[in-house]
């Protein structure tokens, strides 16, 4: 008998066997199609981006009230807004025509063309405020207008006027009332109820309404607001019309903070810009920051200016307190965009880093003026306790801590390399160098001080109206600008610190971005920064006036008499071919009067455009201001005059602006300088070159690097006319600084170096931080010396 069992198993497919969806029995799914959605869900899907919450509904409803007009607003809560809420106001109220499409969207008294946004004064524009309440509440109307003799009241649901009972007709319905309007919304978001119980607690809702209500009514002097609970007896918020902005500020945010407000105001007509408003001094300090900030009388948040009012006040206040800071802020609307957010929470505007400068440097200066002194307030000790003494070291309280049986609390500190200094005003290295000892002089006697680099310069304004410029050409080269911005490199000065001269001779300084340490040619920087500036205030510049005014062509000659000298030098370092004619003497002597000549044919256009004054008589009387706190080396004004003749196209116009610009920008540039040693003489260390040793240098070079930073081939015999070529400037024809030899000449280049320290540190870098716009041509000027985070892995490994 066999007893082996045979179990039979049934063959399957192997698996991942490719199958279709028929072969498995799958039922293919049907292809979507595109639907219009139903107006109802579109109307749903609008309202609750709008009403969030009841505060949201109750500020739409408080701006419709102020644009009606209103002296008086009174408002009734109930169950934090989700049951009542309601809003009184005394304002011009509804016609009676208009009722039955009040609440259809996109309905307004306030906008009729697109364009009317650029200079829109009111609250509201869009017109979807009460319909979207409609959508999601039920909503009741009553108005009365002067001139009607009764008031009326509609109920309305899903934006259409609806029975208020049924059976009863739809249209509106006559009702005893007072002049005004008055809407009550009831169950808000009753069909939405995933939204209604995503609301934590009534109470919350109502603080959040009360945040409101204060807002407005610190803000509108001349309303009147209540606001109260319904059921109780007192009003929450309560304020008379009559009152003043700070007795606002005392009946909602109390006695603390009113008692210790300094006022400031700022305007600036080129920004179109006015702001007011109130802030804390040092003696008040909070532990959460409170911003009321209206821009153009709308309540908004920005949090460029939250954190900039922050920083500042860093300053003044102990670590871990906040200010409390009222600012209304006034921009023309037409460089207003309002409708970047549903709930207008937010707005855009042009200039804003510029305004937020202007604020918070007015603040500052309040502050600075007022907290001469400060509050502090003290504990004096019970009998019989004792002072608590101070541990004498680290391992006695290490020591005593662990006999007490206590845990010593330890803050939480971020790591090293990962800490950024952001305030440019923290001690530097240059602080922890050894002093220069220098003799004693009657210029600047502080290096780098942001008073002493402006001493002898004196600013008034002038009544010049500024000039809207709408050339074609500016706008182009202001295009091809922008086309070749670098984003990276944009972002890096933007946010950079300075930290020092590094090379004066070969202009280069230190500059921290994050916690990167980078060295820039701050020639090249400069060169591409000045032209900026001058696209941007073209038509707009200020005036350098000089008194006396020189002759032109004195100017043009001692230039001329330096190009000549250049020339001649670089002949005898590598002499042509004697057979070769040299009209060079020729071309030197005419120059001078050639450009003088086309310079006082164009003087109209050069004063109109760019501040450059030329006489009659050939006498120049200013020169352009380019940037306040910077003045550029006067030596460099002939030179910058006899180039405007032969490097600049007067032809085209485009070609003529970009020209003149690009010399204006060289001319601003700041100047290379002999690097010092440590007693204010040339360094020691530089070897004294033999004639031998400069041709031959002098005769290798095929290009030198001009003070823009661009690389030129150096100027041959009869190419200075040539516009093709561009002639190397005499401050640079050797490539290695020339000890000075007169002490009066040392003392000049000192009294320079401290001046043009300053300037940059002060002036020049704080604009290309406001201002630049890198290019991609920059990218040369710029480079990566030491990052934080690789120097610890460095460190790490050793």
């Amino acid at each position: 008998m066999d007893t082996t069992n045979e179990m039979d198993v049934d063959s399957t497919e192997p698996r991942g066997t490719k199958r279709s969806a028929s072969d498995a029995d799958l039922q293919p799914e049907p292809t979507r199609r595109i639907r219009p959605l139903d107006p109802d869900v579109v109307n749903k899907i609008a309202a609750g981006e709008i009403i969030v919450a009841p505060m949201h509904a109750l500020k739409e409803l408080i701006e419709n009230s102020v644009d009606a007009g209103s002296t008086s607003i009174e408002i009734l809560v109930k169950d934090g807004g989700l049951k009542l809420l309601q809003i009184t106001d005394n304002g011009h109220g509804i016609d009676k025509d208009d009722l039955p499409i009040l609440c259809e969207r996109f309905t307004t008294s306030k906008l009729k063309a697109f364009e009317d946004l650029s200079s829109i004064g009111t609250y509201g524009f869009r017109g979807e405020a009460l319909a979207s309440i409609s959508h999601i509440a039920h909503l009741t109307v009553t108005t009365k207008t002067a001139n009607s003799s009764c008031a009326w009241r509609g109920h309305y649901s899903d934006g259409k006027l609806v029975p208020a009972k049924p059976g009863q007709s739809a249209g509106p319905k006559a009702t005893a009332g007072r002049g005004g309007t008055q809407i009550t919304v009831e169950d808000l978001f009753y069909n939405i109820p995933t939204r209604r119980r995503a609301f934590r607690s009534a109470s919350e809702e109502y603080a959040k309404i009360l945040d409101i209500v204060g807002r407005y009514a610190v803000h509108r002097a001349g309303i009147a607001f209540l606001c109260k609970k319904h059921g109780d007896s007192g009003a929450s918020i309560s304020t008379a019309a009559s009152a003043s902005t700070v007795d606002r500020i005392r009946q909602i945010h109390g006695s603390s903070v009113a008692n210790e407000l300094i006022s400031f105001d700022v305007a600036d007509q080129k920004l179109g810009f006015h702001a007011s408003g109130l802030v804390t001094n040092a003696n008040h300090h909070v532990k959460r920051t409170v911003i009321l900030l209206f821009i153009n009388h709308r309540s908004v948040e920005s949090s460029a200016i939250r954190k900039a009012v922050e920083q500042l006040y860093s300053n003044f206040l102990p670590k871990g307190g906040h200010p409390f800071f009222y600012i209304s802020l006034e921009i023309e609307p037409q460089r207003v965009d309002v409708n970047v957010h549903p709930t207008k929470r937010e707005v855009n505007f042009l200039n804003e880093d510029e305004i937020i400068e202007a604020l918070c440097n007015e603040i500052r200066s309040k502050l600075t003026q007022v907290d001469s002194s400060r509050t502090f307030f003290t504990q004096s000790l019970l009998p019989g306790v004792r002072a608590p003494e101070a541990a004498t070291s680290a391992s006695h309280v290490s020591t005593e801590g662990k006999a007490a049986g206590r845990t010593l609390a330890t803050s939480q500190r971020p790591y090293e390399n990962n800490l950024v200094r952001t305030d440019a005003k923290m001690r530097k290295i240059t602080s922890m160098l050894p002093p220069v000892t220098r003799e004693p002089r009657t210029g600047l006697e502080q290096r780098g001080s942001a008073t002493a680099f402006e001493e002898g310069m004196q600013y008034e304004t002038t009544d010049r109206e500024p000039l809207r410029i709408s050339l074609a050409s500016v706008k182009t080269l202001r295009a091809a600008v922008r086309s070749s911005m670098h984003n990276g490199l944009t972002e890096m000065f933007a946010s950079h610190t300075y930290i020092g001269l590094v090379d004066e001779w070969r202009r280069i300084a230190a500059i921290q971005a994050g916690v990167k340490l980078y060295l820039v040619d701050y020639g090249m920087i400069c060169s591409e920064f000045f032209y900026q500036i001058g696209l941007t205030d073209f038509g707009n510049f200020g005036v350098i006036k000089l008194e006396p005014a020189p002759k032109l062509i004195d100017l043009l000659r001692i230039a001329a008499d330096v190009e000549r000298n250049v020339y001649q030098t670089l002949q005898r370092l590598s002499p042509k071919d004697p057979r070769d004619p040299d009209d060079s003497e020729e071309i030197f002597a005419q120059a001078p009067d050639a450009v003088a000549k086309t310079l006082i044919e164009r003087r109209d256009m050069l004063n109109e455009y760019f501040s450059l004054q030329i006489s009659e008589e050939g006498y120049l009387q200013s020169i352009p201001l380019m940037l306040k706190g910077y003045v550029p080396s006067l030596a460099k004004l002939p030179q910058f005059l006899l180039r405007l003749g032969p490097y600049v196209t007067w032809t085209s116009e485009e070609d003529c602006f970009r020209t003149f610009l690009r010399e204006l920008a060289a001319f601003y540039t700041p100047e290379q300088l002999p690097t010092p040693s440590r007693t204010g003489f040339p360094e020691e260390g530089l070897p004294a070159r033999s004639m031998a040793e400069n041709e031959g240098q002098q005769s290798g070079q095929q290009s030198q690097r001009t003070q823009g930073g661009e690389e030129m081939e150096a100027a041959a015999t009869g190419e200075a006319n040539n516009p093709k070529h561009k002639a190397t400037p005499p401050t640079q024809a050797l490539s290695t600084p020339q000890p000075l030899s007169k002490e009066e000449d040392q003392k000049a280049v000192t009294a320079r170096r401290d001046q043009l320290t300053g300037m940059l540190e002060h002036a020049i870098f704080p604009s290309i931080r406001a201002r630049l716009v890198a290019t991609t041509r920059l990218l040369n000027g710029v480079i990566e010396v030491a990052d934080l985070k690789g120097l610890y892995r460095v460190f790490e490994r050793c």
